[in-house]
């Protein structure tokens, strides 16, 4: 599983296309946070970090899947997934190999968010008046999150070899699973079972694990969504023969 992260790695950081991705992703973030008036930490007078995570969950909706888009898909346009086969690696080793590997190009693109947190935290008054269990618990809701997207888009990559098409897929499943509940939950028809159709999607778990508190719910959502996609993603591995 290793190797394949490491080839994974390679092959994303080998091309431009990864760096201004993250780029693009870092200075979108600090738009939001510094510059536009509505969710500026400048406007509101006060040190936190609400509209940095409120900003993630969306840009993740891309990100990811233009980082996944290219996982199976590129194996099954070039016919390069029978090589790959060969190699003494189970289904689930490939598999993982690729999602871990996303999760990763993930994590490095947060690191510098840490950035951020250091500048507000020096702006507050006194210096340190952040609530900085809230921004820990934010980003284990960003890793948890990102998770749930990643077997997503392995999943949507495997479906097609069209890489546009994968990560068109990827971007739509990604929002459902994000804002598409909370949506359905305002119906009026479905007003009775609003609360139940809300804790479906990933909406709600997000935010209370950004409130610092880790509840085993959220922890076992976050986790079943993600092996769900996985185990359905594995069953494809399995049906075609590419």
């Amino acid at each position: 599983m290793n190797t394949i992260i490491y080839k994974e790695l390679s092959a994303y950081f080998s091309s431009l296309a990864a760096y201004v991705t993250i780029t693009i992703f870092l200075v979108v973030l600090g738009l939001f946070l510094w510059i536009f008036p509505e969710s500026s930490i400048l406007e509101y007078g006060y040190a936190g970090l609400d509209s940095l995570f409120a900003t993630i969950p969306y840009l993740f909706m891309f990100l990811i899947p233009a980082i996944c888009m290219r996982s199976f898909s590129e194996e099954k346009k070039e016919g390069t997934f029978e090589l790959l086969a060969t190699k003494p690696l189970t289904d689930w080793q490939i598999l993982l190999g690729k999602f871990f590997a996303v999760l990763l190009v993930v994590f490095i693109a947060l690191l510098p968010t840490l950035v951020y947190y250091i500048s507000v935290y020096q702006l507050g008054n006194p210096v340190g008046n952040i609530d900085t269990g809230a921004v820990i618990g934010s980003y284990i809701g960003c890793v948890l999150l990102a998770s749930v997207f990643a077997s997503t888009g392995v999943f949507a990559s495997a479906l097609t070899k069209n890489q546009i098409v994968a990560f068109s897929i990827a971007v739509f499943l990604c929002f459902f699973l994000f804002s598409g509940f909370n949506s359905l939950s305002q119906l009026l028809s479905l007003q009775h079972i609003s609360l139940f159709i809300t804790s479906l999607g990933a909406e709600e778990h997000y935010q209370s694990v950004g409130r610092g508190v880790l509840d085993t719910r959220d922890l076992i959502y976050f986790l079943s969504v993600s092996v769900f996609f996985l185990v359905i993603t594995r069953t494809i591995l399995r049906s075609r023969k590419w």
